[in-house]
């Protein structure tokens, strides 16, 4: 018996692999996504708005008026109302004598027991004086001029050298150089020029007169100086020199009469001096205080 034929199973040869892609294949396959992606979401045409955004423009353009318009306003506004921006106190202690640099250049020297504010705002310099005396030495700025305020007296400059002294309201002005504008809310500035003077009370201002300027800041060099001053008047300027109270007793005694150049440092002694020249009576108490009455 012939054995069955056998049959040989031939496995076929393997295939080459595909070549790589190259650089030129990647670029076409990506154009043509590209091309595909362009025409699903096509672009606006150059040179026009889509509805949305040409919508936008004019509201964006308005509002960009409109917030120019209020910085403007704004602007405007502050001028207008002048606001500080920048503030400065000043005191002179009692019997002191103090001098001041400002950022501007202007000098102000205090006497003793002086006490000021001084404010900068955007087109104007103030001071406001509110006890004691006090001389200004105004740096010129035509833009900003510089304002004294002493009670109810407004002292208005553009550059010069002026004098101001506040003693309870009573208020003396006396212009050195230059020229000052001096008013009250109740009446029209009065224009005063150098060693002229005013004086004004309880917001009134009296007459224009002419004035020793070596006399107005004799304070300066240590100096009273008292020119048929009435005696409470004479009183509270001796008072900035001295630490304890003297105390006048009678109102009769209130407008007498002082007269006389005296030394600031010495203030005992003129104190001990008024007897001699006017019909009064000392009498000092043992905390340092003084006591003055009718001889």
């Amino acid at each position: 018996m012939k054995p069955a034929p056998r049959h040989e199973a031939h496995a076929e040869p393997p295939k080459p692999p595909a070549p790589p892609a190259s650089a030129a294949d990647l670029d076409d396959a990506l154009a043509a996504e590209r091309a595909a992606l362009k025409a699903l979401f096509p672009l606006p045409p150059p040179g026009r708005r889509s509805v949305r955004g040409a919508a936008e423009a004019p509201r964006t353009r308005a509002a960009g008026a409109l917030a120019l318009a209020a910085i403007a306003l704004l602007g405007g506004g502050l001028y207008w109302f002048d606001p500080a921006y920048r503030s400065e106190q000043y005191a002179s202690a009692v019997g002191e004598r103090r001098g001041i640099q400002l950022a501007d250049g202007s000098r102000i020297d205090l006497n003793a027991a002086t006490r000021i504010d001084v404010s900068w705002h955007l087109r104007s310099r103030r001071v406001v004086l509110h006890d004691g005396q006090a001389l200004f030495a105004v740096a010129p700025a035509s833009y900003r001029p510089f304002e004294v305020n002493a009670g109810d007296t407004r002292i208005r400059v553009v550059g010069t050298v002026f004098d101001v002294r506040n003693d309870a309201g009573a208020v003396v002005v006396s212009v050195l150089e230059g020229r000052v504008r001096v008013g009250t809310p109740g009446q029209a500035p009065i224009l005063l020029g150098a060693a002229e003077g005013i004086a004004s009370a309880h917001g009134e201002l009296g007459p224009m007169r002419q004035i020793d300027p070596q006399a107005a800041t004799a304070w300066r060099s240590g100096r009273l100086v008292f020119e048929r001053t009435p005696l409470a008047a004479a009183l509270r300027d001796i008072q900035r020199h001295r630490d304890a109270p003297i105390r006048l007793h009678g109102e009769q005694l209130a407008g007498l009469e002082l007269s006389g150049v005296f030394d600031s440092e010495r203030i005992d002694q003129l104190l001990d001096l008024l007897p001699t020249v006017l019909p009064l009576s000392l009498t000092r108490q043992p905390d340092g205080s003084v006591d003055l009455a009718a001889r």
